[in-house]
């Protein structure tokens, strides 16, 4: 039985492939982060390898091993704690491509974050991925997949995962999970529709306490000076260089934060997603004009779309925290009247 949900046509396409044994050699498992890719790669990976009637059975020794990481012939890699996936990984899985499968009916390589396969790693996946061995699989995860090779994306079948509707994401957390009505509309609003995100929230309390961490240091440069924002801009680039993934769950924070503030501008509060927050953000709205957070977001699109491009971190947020507007509190905006929009 496939675990994912909200991939319908997803899973529909796989089983047409899988009863008419018209599996392809290699998938591209493109979507955000969180959004279960990672799940169905281990599905599909069971379903290649079950011994039971229906495919993916979930409970016949294969697909037990496969979801215990302990199968011979199922293979993950990823990045681990490193910042790219090296051509010493790839030459491994080839090495073992080209040996038949050992205790199953099919090798699966899944290859995690595959945006992050260095040039050699990636040409030399390039080279298997055009002649591929029988009774072996390729499953590329990627959630910035831009960053991939264009050769290596063409050479797989491409599966994008799309946000599950925050709904129905509440409605799993309440009747599958058993979490209570406020803590499961707060989880749909915060995963933007990627319920791995939202279950390892629920299954891990720092992910919540972190999140509050960055929106309390958000708050506060409001009203810092240049000294502070240009500490915290060097913050972010010294932690962009160890882990991309951070720096970009933050800018995901800020824009959540930013989109929030321009709803309550425009009386729009039932769309806020901070819900646990709308008190500190009806403040912060009254000192932040409407147009300058239409622009901030315009800018912090325009960071998202540079750091894919590989520009100098630290120039980025500096030049971010310069365009960062300043709260005015209602003595300052009495001393400069007009300024603010209602």
């Amino acid at each position: 039985m496939w675990q994912v949900i909200g991939q319908d046509k997803i899973l529909s396409l796989l089983d047409y492939g899988l009863k008419t044994n018209a599996i392809a050699h290699a998938y591209l498992l493109a979507g955000p982060r969180h959004v279960g890719k990672g799940t169905l790669a281990i599905n599909l990976a069971q379903a290649l390898n079950c011994d039971g009637p229906e495919v993916p059975c979930g409970e016949c020794r294969s697909c037990q091993r496969i979801l215990d990481g302990k199968h011979a012939d199922v293979t993950p890699i990823g990045l681990d704690s490193r910042t790219e996936i090296g051509i010493d990984d790839i030459r491994s899985l080839q090495h073992s491509a080209n040996l038949p499968p050992y205790e199953g009916k099919c090798k699966v390589f899944i290859i995690d974050e595959a945006e992050y396969l260095s040039t050699e790693a990636a040409n030399s996946l390039l080279k298997i991925l055009e002649e591929p061995p029988q009774r072996v699989v390729w499953l590329l995860l990627a959630a910035e997949e831009e960053r991939l090779l264009p050769t290596v994306v063409s050479r797989c079948q491409r599966l994008e995962l799309k946000p599950v509707p925050s709904d129905r994401v509440q409605e799993v957390l309440i009747n599958s999970y058993n979490v209570d009505a406020e803590k499961a509309k707060l989880l749909s609003q915060l995963c933007h529709g990627r319920l791995g995100w939202a279950l390892s929230a629920l299954a891990n309390d720092d992910m919540l306490e972190q999140r509050s961490q960055r929106i309390a240091k958000l708050v506060t440069l409001l009203t810092a000076g240049l000294e502070q924002r240009f500490a915290y801009a060097q913050d972010l680039a010294t932690g962009f260089s160890r882990d991309r993934k951070t720096a970009a769950e933050i800018t995901e924070i800020w824009l959540d934060w930013w989109r929030d503030l321009m709803l309550i501008k425009g009386g729009c509060r039932e769309a806020v997603i901070n819900v646990d927050y709308e008190t500190v953000l009806e403040e912060q709205a009254k000192g932040v004009s409407l147009g300058k957070i239409k622009e901030f977001l315009t800018n912090l699109g325009l960071l998202q779309e540079a750091i894919l491009k590989n520009v100098n971190p630290r120039l980025a947020f500096e030049w971010l925290m310069l365009n960062l507007p300043r709260w005015e509190s209602p003595q300052q905006q009495m001393r400069n009247p007009g300024q603010l929009e209602n």
